[in-house]
């Protein structure tokens, strides 16, 4: 096909298959937690990063990475503070990130375009950029793969890990630059205006098989591959933003496995009577 020749595609579908492995495998982790907002929240805290990181001359997903990380770091600082209140700690990180990203887009200070990170675009991965997410990639899924059991522990049960030694506290800020890496990985493609659908829609429609943790983390993945695929392949012919057509498509997707859920619970009942 004609569209694998141009190398902006080629660096666009490296990207994103990074972006389908590593979003649900972070995801998953959040949506038990239910803490799905804390992506929400990071993922516009994502574009300060990019901001400053753009006006300060350097890369801008390392910029998103950085300040990502902190105010993901601060997140689990104020747990501390406001135990009982996480969506007022989300919306101190918000007001901080938004009114920084704000503040210095109005500044006129910025001499490049912000708005291809707020909506995802193709046209503008870089191989720096491709070089940036393949380390940021790799090291996060190292370190899922060496945390995987004490995070699974977490996330079903905080209090009872305690309890069993796993340093929760510790943990909880590592997964925090885990969530900032999967953004910063994430960002070009898909836009911070959507990319929390890409944490937590893959692993929304994959729950509804009802499956065990390893079998839910396998279908995520492949779900996420779908909807980033398909999103970037149809995006492109129809000359829309990628990151807003594949939050579409991940709707649609978790639609369509409920709607078959549905058929299927009705069929079952029909043949049992």
């Amino acid at each position: 096909m004609e569209i694998f020749s141009y190398s902006f595609m080629q660096n666009a579908i490296f990207v994103s298959v990074f972006i389908s492995i590593l979003c649900p495998c972070i995801g998953i982790f959040l949506v038990l937690r239910r803490y799905s907002m804390i992506g929400d929240t990071l993922s516009h805290a994502s574009l300060a990063g990019v901001t400053i990181g753009l006006l300060t001359g350097q890369n801008p997903i390392l910029g998103a990475f950085i300040f990502t990380s902190i105010c993901g770091a601060l997140i689990e600082f104020l747990r501390s503070y406001f135990k009982k209140h996480t969506d007022l700690i989300l919306s101190i990180v918000l007001s901080l990130s938004v009114g920084t990203a704000i503040t210095i887009i109005s500044s006129g200070k910025l001499h490049a375009n912000a708005d291809s990170f707020m909506f995802g675009s193709i046209l503008t991965v870089t191989r720096l950029d491709m070089i940036m997410i393949l380390i940021l990639s790799a090291v996060s899924v190292l370190t899922l793969i060496l945390l995987y059991h004490q995070m699974i522990y977490i996330a079903y049960d905080e209090e009872a890990a305690k309890v069993a030694g796993v340093r929760v506290r510790l943990i909880n800020y590592v997964f925090s630059i885990l969530v900032a890496s999967a953004i910063s990985v994430s960002i070009r493609i898909v836009g911070v205006l959507v990319l929390s659908s890409m944490i937590s829609l893959p692993v929304a429609t994959a729950l509804q098989l009802e499956k065990g943790f390893k079998t839910t983390l396998i279908f995520s993945i492949i779900f996420s591959v779908v909807d980033i695929m398909l999103g970037l392949f149809i995006s492109y012919y129809l000359n829309v933003a990628p990151g807003g057509f594949t939050a579409l498509i991940s709707v649609f997707v978790l639609v369509s496995v409920l709607l078959g859920k549905k058929v299927h619970s009705s069929i079952r009942a029909a043949r049992n009577k």
